[in-house]
């Protein structure tokens, strides 16, 4: 059936003077992808955090299965949820292969080591995306990509329902940008839901799913990719000039308008 993520009339305010947004609402069911589009500051990143209970909102309802959010315990809320922030700084020079199996700590008893088991499913996911092969290296001695990958390997290893990611393709080059594309598809087809916030609206357009538009505090545009990434809302959206064209079988956004002009 899927994991049913509803958010109510939900506001928050770091000051409680100035609202970041206010009376937020849109369901979402598991395995779609859902992604957020929206300018710098307009608190993508904040909403996140308050879905995953790391920020307390002002007003408002966060529920997962029915149930709100700030009720789920740290544990049985990441057999739901696993969360990926747009920054990881790295440390401590932990082996890959033991950043990786930290993911298990949900799955695991209170007193418990990772022993074969985890070590095996730990394999399973890196292999999945391919970097089984950095396994023995330092974590703060691979790439920003590979980081990311770690990071996701990682969190597959919580077997969550949903996988929540702030601005996963925002470091990465073009071609890792299209294989991360291609993962997104893979783990959507075995059964995982994504929630994303992204600035590349032709991602959320390979995706299909749901989009959303948060501006100025507000969540008024809410339905499926297609529907949503539109000349019109792109255009007032980034200031810009926004032409969505459609080449063959794909849609992409093309800014400056027609004819290379920028927004007056």
């Amino acid at each position: 059936m899927g994991m049913k993520l509803e958010v109510k009339d939900l506001s928050f305010s770091y000051d409680g003077c100035r609202m970041i947004f206010e009376d937020i609402s849109f369901q979402y069911h598991t395995p779609a992808v859902f992604s957020i589009l929206g300018a710098n500051g307009m608190g993508k990143s904040t909403l996140l955090k308050c879905i995953i209970g790391e920020l307390k909102a002002r007003s408002g309802s966060i529920l997962i299965d029915s149930i709100e959010v700030g009720e789920y315990s740290t544990r049985e809320l990441a057999k739901k949820i696993a969360y990926i922030p747009q920054n990881h700084y790295p440390i401590f020079p932990f082996l890959v292969i033991d950043i990786v199996m930290m993911g298990r700590a949900s799955r695991m008893g209170y007193f418990s080591n990772p022993g074969k088991e985890e070590t095996e499913i730990a394999m399973e996911k890196m292999e999945f995306l391919k970097i089984a092969h950095l396994k023995d290296k330092p974590y703060t001695d691979i790439s920003g990509g590979e980081r990311q990958l770690v990071m996701i390997a990682s969190a597959l290893t919580q077997e969550p329902e949903l996988l929540i990611l702030d601005e996963p393709t925002a470091h990465l080059d073009y071609g890792n940008q299209y294989r991360f594309i291609q993962l997104i598809k893979k783990l959507t087809l075995n059964g995982m839901g994504i929630l994303m916030t992204t600035h590349y609206p032709d991602h959320p357009l390979e995706l299909k799913g749901v989009s959303a538009i948060l501006k100025n505090g507000k969540m008024d545009v809410v339905g499926s990719s297609e529907a949503v990434i539109t000349n019109e809302n792109l255009t007032d959206l980034y200031d810009i000039n926004v032409t969505v064209e459609t080449f063959g079988d794909k849609k992409i956004c093309i800014p400056g308008g027609p004819y290379g002009e920028l927004k007056r």
